[in-house]
């Protein structure tokens, strides 16, 4: 049985070498899939250096676990990839997205209510809006995580 992968550290950006190591395969593989593969696109600096982001690398764990695991070819992963984007948009649009577990916050209402009488601080809306971001983060990490049915 092939060894479990290891955790993926919290950093902003990983280089392509601890990338490859994350995920269990190569760099040139890395370099590979970005052709194939439209939904990876890492950032790309001085020298053509590549950075890649969390949601990147859970992604590529994705492609791995299709092409390795069950033994998709590279345009059915593409396929079953893309089919599965679909599903996640049409449940987002039916307001279907929750995650398992744990209360949704809504933070885009901010009328002051939960703030006592007077209107929130700009601190309050700040924190507010980085809850958003944090929350559609998870819901993205959550979508990458799920199994594929």
């Amino acid at each position: 049985m092939e060894k479990s992968l290891p955790p993926i550290p919290a950093k902003r950006y990983f280089t392509i070498g601890e990338v490859g190591e994350l995920c269990g395969v190569k760099p040139h593989v890395l370099r590979y899939w970005e052709q194939e593969f439209v939904q990876l696109r890492p950032m790309k600096r001085r020298g053509n250096r590549r950075y890649y982001q969390h949601h990147e690398v859970l992604m590529i764990r994705r492609i791995r676990d299709l092409l390795y695991g069950q033994g998709f070819t590279i345009s059915g992963a593409r396929n079953k990839l893309q089919e599965l984007v679909q599903v996640e948009r049409d449940k987002r649009r039916n307001g279907e997205v929750m995650l398992d577990g744990v209360e949704v916050l809504e933070v885009d209402d901010l009328d002051g209510h939960e703030f006592g009488d007077s209107l929130p601080a700009e601190e309050d809306v700040l924190n507010a809006q980085k809850l958003q971001l944090l929350r559609r983060e998870l819901f993205e990490i959550r979508d990458l995580l799920s199994p594929a049915y």
